[in-house]
This record gives structure tokens, sequence and C-alpha cells, in this order.
């Protein structure tokens, strides 16, 4: 007996939690059970609604590609969707706009509509329209005024290809699925890489699984994230930034020994770096405190990095 697959099955439970029971309140919407079919009645013969146990001679679900008679099984490969009216983010959507959204998906080629076969649908209630992949056919008959059929080449169905992210796709378009939380893009390669940045600029060699502790306890076990990194480097240029700090409080009668107490204990290597990483100058430090010490640190912070 033809059945009901499980991708399809899939599909018809995502459109019937979000179009027949309105997720926010429960009530019940337009779209019911009975709208959402895959497998025809019992005096169904051929097309997509019928498995191998239905098709017909000629059939032309089956032999207009190699997709469907290489992919015919008892499973039905084809969804019809009744009428439904729902209002999300300020519009109200129908069957109709729908299927004008389904159809422009597949005229587009984006990746999730690349087994659909065919859509026969409605844009107005009254012209029957067909987008067919195959360019076999342009129309339907009139039932599909009021529900759109979608076909799914066959050996999708036999592979069991999760068909539902196109129909997630619209409902998350019209504001009825919450998009999911962009997730952190950084590959564990580009990791490594940063981290390996990281060992050179701080550490000169490895030490994978640890950082630095910045209040100069040495070595402790820590995160290998990307932020720990950050943070460490922050802290050293946080040093800097309180050196100037001290500067513009200073009696500047004693030159040498204020310059010389903002800089110690910097390696020209260490120094270089943490300017270099946060887009700092000897003169864009220099900017910070009074003009009569501009020079003088400048020509010490060039010193020390030509060193």
């Amino acid at each position: 007996m033809t059945r009901a697959p499980a991708n399809l099955m899939a599909v018809r439970s995502l459109l019937l939690a979000h179009l027949d029971l309105d997720p926010t309140t429960s009530r019940p919407q337009d779209l019911e059970p009975a709208e959402v079919g895959i497998v025809g009645d019992a005096s169904h013969r051929g097309g997509y609604h019928c498995g191998s146990d239905r098709v017909v001679p000629g059939d032309y679900s089956v032999v207009e590609s190699t997709r469907d008679s290489s992919g015919l099984t008892l499973d039905a490969s084809g969804l019809d969707v009744g009428g439904f009216s729902v209002k999300s983010g300020g519009s109200t959507h129908d069957l109709r706009s729908f299927s004008v959204w389904c159809v422009r998906q597949c005229t587009a080629g984006t990746a999730d509509t690349r087994d659909l076969r065919e859509i026969i649908y409605s844009p107005d209630g009254k012209t029957v329209k067909r987008w067919d992949r195959l360019g076999k056919r342009s129309t339907g008959d009139s039932s599909h005024l009021w529900h759109t059929h979608f076909s799914f080449f066959r050996d999708s169905t036999k592979a069991g290809r999760d068909q539902t992210p196109l129909f997630r796709r619209y409902l998350t378009e019209i504001g009825l699925i919450t998009p999911p939380a962009p997730e952190d893009d950084m590959s564990e390669k580009a990791e490594n890489e940063i981290h390996q940045v990281y060992l050179g600029t701080f550490y000169g060699g490895s030490s994978m699984g640890r950082v630095v502790d910045p209040d100069g306890a040495g070595p402790a076990a820590a995160s290998n994230s990307i932020v720990a990194k950050l943070d460490y480097l922050m802290a050293r240029l946080d040093g800097v930034v309180a050196g100037v700090t001290t500067l513009q409080g200073k009696d500047w009668t004693d030159e040498p020994a204020i310059i010389a107490g903002v800089l110690a204990g910097l390696s020209p290597q260490r120094l270089g770096e943490a300017l270099a990483t946060a887009g700092l100058t000897p003169a864009a430090i220099a900017a910070a405190v009074p003009q009569d010490m501009a020079r003088k640190v400048v020509d010490e912070l060039t010193a020390r990095l030509s060193s």
C-alpha cells in the first residue's frame, strides 16, 4: 500500500504546528490537519500522491525524469496544502502568498528547493498555474484554486532527505518561527592560528590550554578561548595607559625618572607588539602628555622599539 514517507510527514507536522494553532496563544488558526495531505485516497491512481502500487502506465510522475524512475518505491512523493490565513509581523499571510513565495524560491534556484519537481497553485484564486522544473506543463485542474500541490522528485523521498528547510524558512520570514541565534563562526583552525600568534607574542613557545596570569603569578590553567587571550593583551595595554596617566599627574622636574618609571618592565618586543595590536604609535601616546614632554617620550619609545 502507498505510504506517507517520514520526510514529508515532517513537513506536514511543521506546517500544522504553526498554521493550525497559533504558537503564542494556542488558539485555532485556519489550516486543518485534513487539509495537509500526502497519500491519495483509495480511488487515486497515478501521480506523486501514489506509490509504486498505484502508478499507471506512462505515469508522468515516473517516466519524465530518471530522478523519479530511479526513486520509485511504495512512498508517495506529493504534498497538498489547503487554505489558511494568519496575521504575523504586521501583515496577513495566506495560501496564495505562501504559494507565490515558494515559486519565487524555486525560480531563484535556492538550495532548499532542489528536490521540488513542481508546484501547482493559484496566485489569485481565479487562475491555476504550475511551476514545473522540467518545463512540461504550465497549469493544472481547478481543484488547485483552493489548495497548492508540491511534487518532490522520488529519489529525494527514497533517500529520506529533509524537506523542512524551505518551509521553515518561510515560517521564519513571516515571523512565526524565531530565527536561531547566530553561532560562533570562528572555525577551530582559525582559533588555533590565533592561538599560535598569541603564543609567539607572549610565550615564544607552545602552551596550549594555558594563559599567562596578568598579575605576574605565572602560567595558570585557563580556557583556551580567544577572549582569554585578548584579555591578557588588554592587560598589557592597560599598563601602558596607566603609565601615561601617571605621567599626567607627575611633577615634571624629574623627567628622566618619570619616563623610566613608565617604561620599566616593558621589553622592546612586548611593547612593540602591544602597541601595534592596539593601533597605537609613540606619537599618539605622546599626545596624551604635556607638550613640553612629548618629544622626550617619543624619543624614548622610538629608541626602545628600535633596540
